[in-house]
């Protein structure tokens, strides 16, 4: 018989007090001594099981709250991990920002950021296992703050990263614009260059140029001797590269915009803004706006076929016809807002061309070189451009250069292709226009003009080519002033005889 402390009791009788388990206990009467103790009697079992279950018990709980404890360190340890880096993360940023905005992708990808990101996962799923464990009532408050306090960090790192990523892609698509700006500005400026310091003039029908730089703005000359209503034709010099000819020649189509019938010859181009001294013929049987003049041979589309004609201007006769192989006619891949374009001449400083499309190439635009007497194709070469999606081109020592309409008063030439090499690049020329709709290019070779029809108004530009730098001849070598020449030879003197 022996007093049992009130904790150790409860502790004790516990597990005997369980349902399921045996009744081993009742009620027994106690008495209070002097110094107000209550104090009773319990006669317990010689069974030793009840100490058992207090033992495991008593194990089973401290392992418990050692538990706690570490997983609760260790969810402090994290917290303080991730603000520690949350701090990095935010420092960098300011770094990189200010020396190289580019960077502000990589930082939200590196392996850095991904593991901080399973860390804040691992304690989340740390807190859920402890909240599940949990026994204690004051314990599942701290866990839910814990719990709350990770998945607050979690979703906040989330809102960082997703919106610096969307600044960084605004970023990124202001400094292309940037970048296009840039570029564009360069290019004007070395342009612009060009312009100031454009070198010795190129004499008439040379090549020794550079890829083509700049147009500059149209010179209006006048409207068409037709009239405003005659809106679609073509005009310009003799193409082929002889100074002496100054011969102009001006041809409006009819108001329907196809058919060509009469044509005005200059001798000068005081005469023709003065329209005097001129010589009109009558054609009758000409197709569209693709004509042009090479060696006082005026060229163009016969009415109705795809058949390429040839009058002589001394005469304005007809003195050849002859069908080209494959090419469509009749409207069929005429350049856009420009119908009935079908053959387009164009002559250079290498020869006599005509641009058009056909069945095989499926409406891509074709040149081919052409033998002036003749008008047997010489060459072919064939374009990646579609040709109703071009607004005109041209040739330029055997350069094909087109166009496409980027407004009503700009165009701009953004495609090359060499003849002579094969090679096709894009390139981006501005040309300004007075009217909407540009007609009958041609390029002169002489003076390295375009002669342009331009809604009944007839408007030329000069051409500005990439100038080459001559290598000059290299001096010879001077000797040195301290080297001497080698001594000559001495030729031994004979032993006089006696």
């Amino acid at each position: 018989m022996q007093p049992i402390p009130a904790l150790l009791s409860t502790l004790l009788l516990l597990p005997l007090m369980l349902p399921g388990q045996p009744q081993l206990l009742r009620s027994v009467p106690g008495s209070m001594d002097k110094d107000g103790t209550c104090r009773c009697v319990v006669h317990l079992p010689n069974n030793s099981v009840p100490l058992q279950q207090l033992d495991q018990l008593q194990s089973a709980a401290q392992e418990l709250m050692g538990k706690y404890e570490q997983q609760l360190s260790r969810v402090s340890e994290y917290a303080r991990s991730t603000e520690d880096q949350d701090d990095q993360v935010l420092e960098m940023n300011g770094i990189l920002k200010s020396r190289n905005p580019t960077a502000l992708a990589s930082s939200y990808e590196s392996p850095a950021f991904n593991l901080l990101y399973l860390e804040l996962e691992g304690a989340q799923e740390l807190v859920a296992q402890l909240k599940a464990k949990g026994r204690l009532s004051g314990a599942g408050d701290l866990l839910y703050q814990l719990q709350s306090q990770v998945a607050n960090a979690s979703l906040t790192l989330k809102l960082l990263a997703d919106s610096d990523q969307r600044s960084f892609r605004a970023l990124r698509q202001e400094l292309d614009v940037l970048e296009g700006r840039l570029s564009k500005c360069e290019r004007e400026n070395k342009q612009e260059e060009a312009s100031i310091h454009p070198g010795p003039p190129l004499p008439p029908g040379s090549c020794a140029h550079g890829d083509l730089q700049k147009v500059s703005r149209p010179l209006v000359v006048q409207l068409n001797w037709r009239g405003f209503s005659y809106k679609a034709g073509a005009w310009g010099r003799d193409s082929a590269p002889s100074p002496a000819s100054s011969l102009y020649w001006v041809a409006p189509l009819r108001a329907d915009g196809r058919y060509f019938d009469y044509y005005r010859l200059h001798k000068s181009y005081d005469d023709l803004v003065l329209l005097k001294n001129y010589e009109q013929w009558k054609v009758g049987y000409g197709d569209g706006s693709g004509n042009t003049v090479y060696k006082n041979f005026m060229y163009f589309n016969y009415y109705g076929t795809n058949e390429m004609a040839k009058v002589d201007l001394s005469s304005n006769s007809l003195v050849l016809r002859r069908p080209l192989p494959g090419a469509t006619y009749n409207n069929r891949f005429s350049y856009a807002g420009i119908p009935w374009t079908d053959l387009d001449f164009a002559g250079d400083e290498k020869g006599l061309w005509v641009l058009y499309a056909t069945e095989e190439s499926k409406g891509n635009l074709v040149v081919s070189r052409l033998n002036a007497s003749t008008l047997e194709v010489e060459k072919t070469w064939h374009t990646s451009q579609y040709k109703p999606a071009l607004s005109g081109a041209f040739m330029a020592c055997g350069v094909l250069y087109a166009l496409r309409s980027l407004s009503t008063r700009q165009e701009e030439i953004f495609y090359a292709f060499d003849t002579t090499t094969g090679q096709e690049r894009h390139l981006s020329i501005l040309l300004d226009k007075m009217l909407e709709t540009l007609q009958g290019i041609n390029y002169c070779s002489s003076d390295h003009k375009l002669y342009v029809y331009n809604d009944g108004y007839l408007i030329n530009y000069d051409l500005s080519f990439l100038t080459l730098k001559r290598r000059l001849p290299r001096p010879p070598a001077k000797k040195p002033s301290g080297a001497r020449a080698p001594p000559k030879a001495v030729k031994p003197n004979e032993p006089s005889r006696p």
